[in-house]
C-alpha cells in the first residue's frame, strides 16, 4: 500500500514538474512568435521616430524573419551538440539583450540590427523548445497535447503580436513592443535551471559555412524583390541582388555535398512525410505572414483603425487556434494527422482570399469572418504540421527536425512576404501610371487598395498550394485500435513510414 501510494505521489510529482516545464517552453516559444508581427502595428509610429523610408522601413520586419529563418537550422544543431538546456538559456538570454537594445534604438543601424541580434537568439532557442518538448514527454497523449500547447503559441502568436502591439503603441510608444520581452526572457531564464531536463550534446561539428551561405543567399534574394518595385527589374542594384542571391546558394549546395556533417543530412529529406510536412509549412508561412503584414496596413490606412483597435481585431484568430488546439490534442490520436493537415490549409486559403475581397467601406463584420476561417485553419494545420516534424526522429535529430520545421515557416513567410510586397507594389504602380478621370488622392487609394487584394490573392493561391502538397504527399496512416494487453504499446498517431 505505501508501495503504491509513493508511486501515485512520484507520478503527481513528474506530471506538475512536466507541466511547468511545459509552461516555460510554450512562454519563450511565445515570445519568439510574438516578436515577427508585434512591430507591424508599431511601423508607423517607427517610421516616424526614426525617418524610416517606406523601402526600408520593411527591414525592421525583415531582419528579424530572415536572421530567424536563414539561422534555425544552425541553431537546432547547436542543441544537439551542446545541450538543449544550454542552449535554450543562451538563446533566451540574447533575444532578451536584442529586446532591450531594440527599445533604447536612436538610429536606423540600431534598430535593424537589434532585430538582427533577435533573431539570432530565436533561432537558437525556437528549435531547441521543440526539441525539448520531444524528450521531456513520452510519445503519446501526454506528447501530443504538450504539441498542441507548443503549436497553438506558434500559431497564435501573430496574431497575438498585433493586439499587443497596439495595446503598448496606444498606451505607452513603439519602444514598448521591444521592452516587454525583457521581464518574461527574464522569468524563463531564471526558470530554466529548475524545471527543464538537463541533456547532454551528442558531439559533433557545426556546419558554420552551410549555415552563413544558404542565410546569405536567402537574404540577397529578398533584398533584390524588396527593392525591384521601386529600383527596377532592370536596375544594377536589383540584378546585382540576386546574382550574389545564386552565387551563396550554389555555394551552399556544394558545401553541403562535400560535409561530411551537412546542415540538412540528404537522407532526412528522403522521409516522404516530413519533406511534405516542411513544403506545407512553407507555403502557409507565406500565406500567413501575408495577411497579418497586408490587412494590418489596410485596417490602419485604409479602414482608419487605429493601432490598438487593428490589433484587437484580430482577436478571432488566437481564439481559433487555441479552441482548434484543445480539439486536436483529443482527436488526433484516434484519427492521424492526415485529415487535419489537409483540412488546415484549405481553411487558410478560404480565410485569405476572403480577405483579399475587402474595400475601405467594410465594416469589421466583413473582417470577421475571414479571420475566423483563417484561424481555424492555422489551428487545423499547426498542431498536425509539428506532431508529423518529429515523429520517427531519432533523439539526437530532434533539433534538426524542429529547425528544418521553424526554418520551413520563417524562410516561407520571409520570402512569401518579399514577393507579394513586389506584387502588391508593381500593381499600385501600374494603377497609378493609367489612372485617368480622377484625383490624384482617390488614384493612390484605388491604386493601393487593388494592390492589396492582388497580393492577399496570391496569398490565398500559396495556401492553397500547401492543401495540394499535404494532400498527395503526406501519407500519415490511421492508427490501430490499442492494444488490450497493458504490456502491449498501442501505435501512435504521430508515427509514420517513409
Amino acid at each position: 500500500m505505501t508501495q503504491k501510494l509513493n508511486s501515485t505521489t512520484s507520478d503527481h510529482s513528474l506530471h506538475e514538474r512536466r507541466n511547468v516545464a511545459l509552461a516555460v517552453i510554450a512562454a519563450a516559444q511565445l515570445m519568439v512568435m510574438l516578436d515577427l508581427t508585434i512591430t507591424n502595428v508599431a511601423l508607423p509610429s517607427i517610421q516616424t521616430s526614426l525617418h524610416f523610408s517606406a523601402t526600408n522601413l520593411t527591414w525592421v520586419i525583415d531582419a528579424y524573419v530572415l536572421v530567424f529563418g536563414g539561422l534555425l537550422l544552425l541553431g537546432g544543431r547547436t542543441g544537439d551538440i551542446f545541450g538543449r538546456r544550454r542552449m535554450f538559456f543562451i538563446g533566451i538570454g540574447l533575444f532578451a539583450l536584442a529586446s532591450l537594445l531594440g527599445g533604447v534604438a536612436t538610429t536606423q543601424g540600431m534598430l535593424v540590427g537589434a532585430r538582427a541580434l533577435q533573431g539570432i537568439g530565436a533561432a537558437i532557442a525556437s528549435p531547441t523548445a521543440l526539441a525539448l518538448i520531444a524528450v521531456t514527454f513520452p510519445e503519446g497523449s501526454a506528447r501530443n497535447r504538450a504539441m498542441a500547447v507548443y503549436a497553438a503559441m506558434t500559431a497564435a502568436g501573430g496574431a497575438l503580436g498585433l493586439i499587443l502591439g497596439g495595446a503598448l503603441v496606444e498606451a505607452a510608444s513603439w519602444r514598448w513592443v521591444f521592452f516587454v520581452n525583457v521581464p518574461i526572457g527574464l522569468v524563463v531564464m531564471i526558470a530554466t535551471p529548475y524545471v527543464l531536463p538537463r541533456i547532454d550534446g551528442h558531439g559533433g561539428r557545426l556546419d558554420v559555412p552551410g549555415a552563413l551561405t544558404v542565410s546569405g543567399g536567402v537574404a540577397f534574394l529578398v533584398y533584390g524583390l524588396v527593392h525591384a518595385p521601386s529600383a527596377g527589374w532592370g536596375a544594377s542594384a536589383t540584378l546585382a541582388s540576386f546574382a550574389v542571391a545564386l552565387f551563396l546558394l550554389v555555394v551552399f549546395a556544394l558545401v553541403e555535398r562535400r560535409s561530411t556533417q551537412p546542415l540538412i543530412p540528404p537522407h532526412f529529406l528522403r522521409h516522404r512525410n516530413r519533406a511534405g510536412g516542411y513544403v506545407t509549412m512553407m507555403l502557409i508561412g507565406a500565406s500567413m505572414l501575408s495577411l497579418l503584414f497586408f490587412l494590418t496596413q489596410f485596417l490602419q490606412e485604409q479602414m482608419h483603425y487605429s493601432s490598438l483597435r487593428a490589433g484587437v481585431s484580430y482577436l478571432p484568430v488566437p481564439i481559433m487556434v487555441a479552441g482548434t488546439s484543445v480539439f486536436l490534442s483529443r482527436k488526433i490520436k484516434r484519427f492521424g494527422v492526415r485529415p487535419f493537415l489537409t483540412t488546415g490549409p484549405l481553411l487558410v486559403a478560404l480565410g485569405v482570399l476572403w480577405a483579399s475581397m475587402l474595400t475601405p467601406s467594410a465594416s469589421y463584420w466583413h473582417v470577421l469572418g475571414p479571420l475566423v476561417t483563417f484561424g481555424l485553419g492555422m489551428g487545423f494545420s499547426f498542431v498536425p504540421l509539428t506532431l508529423n516534424a518529429v515523429s520517427s526522429v531519432q533523439n539526437h535529430e530532434q533539433g534538426l527536425a524542429s529547425s528544418l520545421l521553424n526554418t520551413s515557416q520563417q524562410i516561407g513567410g520571409s520570402l512569401g512576404l518579399a514577393v507579394l510586397v513586389t506584387v502588391s507594389a508593381t500593381v499600385r504602380n501600374h494603377q497609378l501610371a493609367h489612372a485617368t478621370h480622377v484625383s490624384a488622392t482617390q488614384a493612390q487609394v484605388d491604386a493601393t487598395v487593388q494592390g492589396f487584394h492582388v497580393a492577399l490573392r496570391v496569398g490565398a493561391l500559396s495556401a492553397f498550394l500547401a492543401f495540394v502538397t499535404a494532400l498527395l504527399v503526406v501519407r500519415a496512416p490511421r492508427p490501430h485500435a490499442p492494444a488490450a494487453s497493458a504490456g502491449t504499446r498501442p501505435p501512435t498517431a504521430t508515427s509514420s513510414g517513409s
